[in-house]
């Protein structure tokens, strides 16, 4: 698992391959990445919107942006953590993502970001 904090907000992610869901011969691998995002900041804070860059090798990037994760805009009080699954799908089985929250203080209405930080999904058949 990987970490990052900013602003007093930490968001870890694992990565898992899904064989099942994969295809090798057809170029499509599937992984899915859970993310729990903690607020160990003093501030309840609000989720609004999600900017991804996704890498897969030997592949143009890839670039998503919209409003919350999974349909959902949280809100966390101090303390509290929220946490999805989610997934993507590459050519080449190794790849990268790395991305931002935009984020809202309730208190006051001051928007910031939060970095995701980058984190790898490869195939073990492609460690070979």
């Amino acid at each position: 698992m990987i970490a990052e904090i900013t602003q007093g907000v930490k968001v870890s992610v694992e990565t898992e391959y899904q064989p099942t869901y994969s295809s090798p011969s057809q170029f499509h691998y599937v992984f899915t990445y859970r993310i729990t995002i903690e607020n160990q900041s003093e501030f309840t804070i609000q989720l609004l919107r999600r900017h991804w860059h996704i890498y897969d090798a030997g592949f143009t990037p890839r670039e998503v942006e919209g409003e919350g994760v999974v349909g959902q805009q949280p809100v966390l009080e101090p303390g509290q953590n929220h946490q999805y699954v989610s997934g993507c799908n590459l050519k080449s089985g190794i790849g990268k993502m790395v991305g931002t929250y935009q984020m809202e203080r309730i208190v006051d209405g001051v928007k910031f970001e939060v970095v995701v930080p980058e984190f790898t999904m490869v195939a073990p058949l492609r460690l070979n």
